[in-house]
């Protein structure tokens, strides 16, 4: 996720001279350095002291150990943090009572530049640093700010989760197909593009999604008969109760990164 930003952030016009990662792994710091031609450090060190910025991009369960290494080298930046589950008190524990957090639940799409970002941010952050914010992550897509830091568990479930419910939904369909007799990768490519098609019809439209189901199922045809058997089987509730679990979980994970 920290290359898909930086790769991001480069493509629309920041120099990669203003790109510094801590990357401790040898091998993963030198394809970054190479890939995107920014420089990258074993650990961190003072030339945090000089950013406007410092990212957290690691694994949750590294998390706490990271703030740690990087709390002496802050000076009065706004520090980011990606790591899903982490919350801003434990953060700014971690830090040494650091306040300036602004907190970012990306998803995997950011990685092809069509992500969507939760924000919250803490009471210290100002509307520059919110904007500053605001731009990092539209680097990989969309963004949306919340008053909440308890919706960011939703987002979890919404966004951040939701990529895989759409992959699952496209193997059901790639599998139906192929159980109907088309070839698999015709029945991959009509998947994904019916996928593809239909968000993108819904994104430059506007409509609400309800509008743009009816446009397609004409009374008595192919489509309400598959609508039907999708309500019959309660997807829609199913659904719902998927979205819920996830959301529980994401705030279980919370709380078991914030014990020290």
């Amino acid at each position: 996720m920290a290359r898909a930003i930086a790769g991001g952030l480069i493509a629309r016009g920041t120099s990669a001279d203003e790109i510094l990662v801590v990357e401790i792994d040898a091998a993963a710091r030198k394809r970054v350095a190479g890939e995107l031609g920014i420089e990258a450090i074993a650990s961190p060190g003072p030339q945090l002291a000089h950013a406007d910025v410092v990212i957290f991009a690691v694994k949750p369960q590294q998390m706490r150990e990271a703030a740690v290494a990087v709390a002496p080298h802050l000076r009065g930046c706004l520090v980011v943090t990606i790591a899903a589950g982490i919350r801003l008190m434990d953060l700014a524990r971690w830090l040494g009572g650091y306040e300036r957090l602004v907190r970012a639940m990306p998803n995997t799409p950011a990685l092809v530049q069509a992500g969507m970002t939760g924000l919250f941010a803490s009471d210290y952050v100002n509307t520059e640093d919110r904007n500053t914010a605001t731009k990092l992550m539209s680097a990989v897509g969309a963004v949306a700010w919340f008053d909440a830091e308890s919706d960011l568990d939703v987002v979890t479930a919404i966004s951040g989760s939701g990529p895989a419910y759409v992959f699952y939904v496209i193997e059901a369909l790639e599998a139906a197909a192929k159980s109907l007799g088309i070839e698999e990768a015709t029945a991959r490519s009509l998947a994904l593009w019916t996928f593809a098609g239909a968000t993108k019809l819904a994104v430059e439209r506007g409509e609400a999604p309800a509008a743009l189901r009816a446009q397609v199922t004409s009374k008595g045809g192919t489509t309400e008969r598959a609508l039907e058997v999708l309500d019959e089987g309660r997807v829609k509730e199913r659904i719902a109760d998927a979205v819920r679990a996830a959301t529980e979980r994401s705030r279980e994970l919370g709380d078991a990164f914030g014990k020290d």
